[in-house]
Order: C-alpha cells, then sequence, then structure tokens
C-alpha cells in the first residue's frame, strides 16, 4: 500500500464527540483537539454546533453533527428538521441513520424516501451526508439494497455503525458496502477503529474516513511512525 502521511490519517479522521456524558467542558477539549491535530472534521452533539462553529473558525476542521441518532426512528421530517436547524448552526457534514426497523421490514419506499429528504436538504446547503446502517442489525441482502437507494440518492458517503451498537466496521461490511457502492459514495468505518493498524487496515479496504473517539492515541502513533 502506498506510504501516507500524518496529514494523511489526520484527514481521515471524524473526531466522535457523542458520548452522552461528555460536558461541555469536555466538548471544548474535543474541538481543540480536533483543531490541534487539523483533523477531517468533529461529529459533535447537535446542541453544542454553533459553539464548535465559532471554535473552529479559521482552521480546515468541518463541523458535523448527527441526525436521527442513535436508532433512526425519528419521523423523516424531524430528520429534515434537525438537519436544517444544523445547517444554521454551522454544520456541514450531517450523519444520518437510517430508520433500522422500516429497513429490516423492508419498506424500500420510506427507507428511500428518508434519507432523500435529508439528502435533498443537505445538498441545497452544500453540505455532505453520511447515511448510517447500523450493520450489526442488518443481513448482508439489507446493507447491499441500502448501497444501491445511497448510491441512486448520491449520498456522498455510507457508514458502518453509529458506535452504539452491538458491533461496529468490521472487514466483511466495509468489503461489501465499498463492492456494493458507485465510486461516487465513499465509505466510512465507524465503530472499533482505535488504533493507526486499524485505521491502515480500512483504508486498504477503500475506507475514507473513519469515525474516532481514539484520535489522540491514533495520532500520537502516526506521529511516532511518519515525523
Amino acid at each position: 500500500m502506498t506510504q501516507i502521511s500524518l496529514r494523511d490519517v489526520a484527514k481521515m479522521l471524524d473526531h466522535s464527540l457523542l458520548q452522552p456524558t461528555l460536558t461541555d467542558s469536555d466538548l471544548d477539549q474535543g474541538l481543540a483537539l480536533a483543531r490541534a491535530h487539523d483533523v477531517a472534521s468533529v461529529c459533535i452533539k447537535p446542541y453544542y454546533v454553533a459553539r464548535a462553529k465559532e471554535a473552529l473558525v479559521g482552521s480546515t476542521v468541518a463541523v458535523g453533527t448527527t441526525i436521527g441518532f442513535p436508532h433512526g426512528g425519528h419521523a423523516t421530517a424531524i430528520k429534515v428538521a434537525e438537519a436544517e436547524r444544523a445547517m444554521e448552526d454551522g454544520a456541514v457534514e450531517l450523519d444520518m441513520v437510517v430508520n433500522i426497523g422500516k429497513v429490516l421490514s423492508k419498506d424500500w419506499r420510506y427507507v428511500s424516501d428518508d434519507i432523500s429528504a435529508v439528502i435533498v436538504a443537505a445538498h441545497d446547503r452544500m453540505a455532505i451526508v453520511k447515511v448510517i446502517f447500523e450493520n450489526c442489525f442488518l443481513a448482508d441482502a439489507h446493507k447491499e439494497k441500502l448501497c444501491a437507494i445511497c448510491g441512486e440518492l448520491r449520498a456522498d458517503f455510507v457508514k458502518t455503525a453509529t458506535g452504539y451498537g452491538s458491533a461496529g466496521a468490521t472487514d466483511e461490511d466495509l468489503q461489501l458496502m465499498r463492492r456494493c457502492s458507485p465510486p461516487h459514495v465513499q465509505v466510512k468505518a465507524a465503530g472499533g477503529v482505535r488504533t493507526l493498524e486499524r485505521l491502515l487496515e480500512v483504508r486498504a479496504l477503500g475506507v475514507t474516513r473513519v469515525g474516532a473517539t481514539a484520535t489522540q492515541a491514533i495520532l500520537d502513533e502516526a506521529r511516532r511512525r511518519y515525523s
């Protein structure tokens, strides 16, 4: 595999600041870490998006947040309202959860319309959408169909998991998502990527973004290896 740099590693990372116990002070520390290391983005709790935008002014770190998190069961209109408010507050990347129950019901029209509504709202404002499948609950046929839908709707990314299900990013799922998604849809691995070695493994499978809480540890490893 082609050698990569410390910056390349940093720009694969979406620094996750979503744990329910994180205080405002914790979130501010996370934003400072993201800015200091110039990661790709932060994915922060929705109520803190405006503060994140303020804290990251002048940096190249994008502000992201979640939509329909963590189980995807919000009404579509609520997901769109969440997206609109997040973008008004400064978010430019939206990680939305599919309606998992509707996927398992194979109500593909509902699933498609739900995803489409958020993508249309986001793309109207030049924001990107990462569609979270929560693969641990799905069979391969569900994942394949979701990849096809996301390709047709021109989602920007398909994403393995919220990080709060029973499993995260497996090699098998990442290979499936890359194989079944068109080239214009990128793949984000979330759940269980806690070391540089694992990040490099998923990168080799076609992943371009990683959701991580272990950002500092990954970048410390990368600095030792590449500096």
